[in-house]
């Protein structure tokens, strides 16, 4: 079937109201998509990405406006076209897949009724048909008990299963365009490779077109035809996926290309001074259910190193540093800290231990208060721990801003007036506010660019020397695992199946489940994920 040029936006500029004046953050950006093609917008965050996406829906967020240039959506100029027309469109011929699944759905519905809501509401289906359809693609996105996992919350599914209910809800209603905005920033290497095949084939089916918007070139190089790279919101440069990856003419691409590579060097042994934390025998579920979702997880972290948690969406990960931090009181076992016995309710434990204890939370997006300013955020642990004044808690407020790279011009602003990205380095900077011995970090680097999230990395390893401090690394990243651990623990449906040193994780697996998780990696090659493909089917097969 011939191409056919769906969406063309020429010379977009979006402006948003920040410190009192109108400001450029999409300056000037032209490009266009056809039918069957998939567009790939990568760029540190802040650069416009998320912005551009949206707008190709005729939408821009609170504070922002569409200032110039045109959207050519099918014919229909969603720049200057009524809001009428421009709802008539979203939802059944362009959809959108947020970078956080926990902001995008109501806490108060089942997931399956609300995947279904959209092509019910629209009237493409009727509702028994739309929850069928639902159910199907929940299968096909490889979530456990597809038939019966619509039923739960979305506080009873991990993030990771969330994110894909929400792409089974985006391709609801068959649209002709879809925004991917950090579809698998959440996502678990080998879910992730499910979750790439169904868009690929979900724009194979459905003779669609999509803008995939991410930070990881591995991840983009899978799916894209094409590969736009962004800067400060302008255009750096436009190629071919595979003649920009093999001859990127520009220097910021070439860094994004280079950060990529260089991430798993290794570090010196931090320093050892016996455990600090100890989980004994832990086994841990929701609520009133009889189903376990930690199973007798046994741990120990010694002073000064980083221990990486690693695993599918679902095994547990996140569960267990609730457990740590008290959010989750365990059903069996129990929690050592300094040798102390923590209380199993957060509530139990006193101030100081609650200070010595932080956690840096995977989605930023529900993290913070969106009706408090950054300088409120950052600056309240700095008053609750240690009782200091407007002054003293203001000073320390920048100092921490600069720690995360953000300068004073963030202290008046409000979350949603900054990035995905920004946002997890404010929650990154309230949790240092504390000065803890003991942080527990759940896919802080999810969020974020790769150039931002090395550099972040290198923080915490020069904090870490510093301030002796040890962390937890929850993570599906196995570059931020290689460049960051001392030791690996693999989970898979709540235990434990593997312990070691990041050099014998990495060179000499035991465990089958460790081996296809390393397998499962994204290489920055167009051709790795159908040869790998590939290689599993002609496994089963055999």
């Amino acid at each position: 079937m011939p191409a056919k040029r769906l969406l063309t936006v020429e010379n977009l500029v979006i402006e948003g109201f920040q410190e009192g004046l109108w400001r450029r953050i999409v300056d000037d950006v032209s490009f266009h998509l056809d039918r069957g093609e998939v567009l790939g917008l990568i760029g540190e965050s802040g650069a416009g990405k998320s912005t551009i996406g949206i707008a190709a829906m005729g939408y821009t967020r609170y504070g922002c406006r569409i200032a110039g240039g045109s959207i050519d959506f099918d014919g229909i100029d969603l720049a200057t076209a009524p809001e009428a027309v421009r709802r008539s469109i979203r939802g059944v011929r362009a959809s959108y897949v947020a970078q956080s699944a926990a902001a995008s759905f109501n806490p108060a519905h089942p997931i399956l009724a609300q995947c279904a809501e959209n092509a019910i509401q629209h009237g493409t289906m009727q509702p028994e048909a739309a929850r069928s359809h639902a159910r199907k693609m929940f299968k096909q996105l490889d979530m456990p008990d597809p038939e019966h996992i619509g039923d739960r919350y979305p506080h009873e599914v991990s993030g990771g299963q969330l994110q894909r209910a929400m792409v089974a809800m985006a391709m609801s209603c068959g649209p002709d365009l879809m925004v991917f905005d950090e579809p698998t920033t959440a996502l678990d290497v080998t879910t992730q490779i499910e979750v790439l095949k169904v868009i690929k084939q979900a724009i194979e089916d459905l003779h669609s077109a999509a803008l995939y918007i991410t930070h990881d070139l591995a991840v983009v190089s899978q799916v894209a035809h094409r590969i736009m790279v962004l800067r400060h919101g302008r255009v750096v440069e436009v190629g071919e996926t595979r003649e920009l990856l093999r001859n990127p003419r520009e220097d910021y691409t070439r860094a994004l290309l280079s950060v990529r590579k260089v991430r798993g060097i290794g570090r010196p042994p931090a320093p050892d001074d016996g455990p600090i934390l100890s989980v004994k025998n832990v086994s841990a579920a929701y609520g009133n259910s009889s189903v376990r979702v930690l199973e007798d997880v046994s741990l120990e972290i010694n002073r000064g190193r980083t221990v990486s948690l690693v695993g599918e969406s679902g095994s547990g990960k996140s569960t267990l540093a609730r457990v740590i931090t008290g959010l989750l009181p365990p059903r069996e076992g129990h929690v050592d800290f300094a040798g102390q016995r923590l209380a199993a309710d957060y509530r139990q434990r006193n101030l100081d231990t609650l200070r010595r204890i932080q956690i840096i939370y995977q989605m930023p997006d529900v993290a913070v208060n969106p009706r408090q300013k950054i300088k409120d955020i950052i600056g309240r642990p700095v008053g609750l721990y240690f009782g200091k004044g407007e002054a003293e808690r203001l000073q320390r407020t920048k100092e921490l801003l600069a720690l995360v790279d953000l300068d004073e011009r963030y202290l008046e602003r409000y979350p949603s007036e900054i990035s995905g990205g920004e946002k997890q380095r404010v929650c990154i900077a309230r949790a240092l506010a504390a000065s803890p011995e003991v942080i527990v970090c759940d896919e802080i680097s999810s969020a974020l660019d790769q150039l931002v999230a090395d550099g972040i990395l290198k923080l915490l390893q020069r904090l870490q020397k510093e301030l002796h401090l040890t962390l937890l690394f929850i993570t599906h990243d196995f570059a931020t695992v290689s460049a960051i651990s001392d030791e690996v623990v693999v989970m898979r449906n709540g235990r434990v199946v593997e312990t070691g040193t990041r050099d014998q994780i990495f060179q000499h697996p035991t465990e089958d489940y460790t081996k296809r998780l390393l397998a499962s990696v994204p290489e920055m090659d167009p051709d790795w994920l159908a040869r790998l493909m590939e290689k599993r089917h002609g496994v089963q097969r055999s």
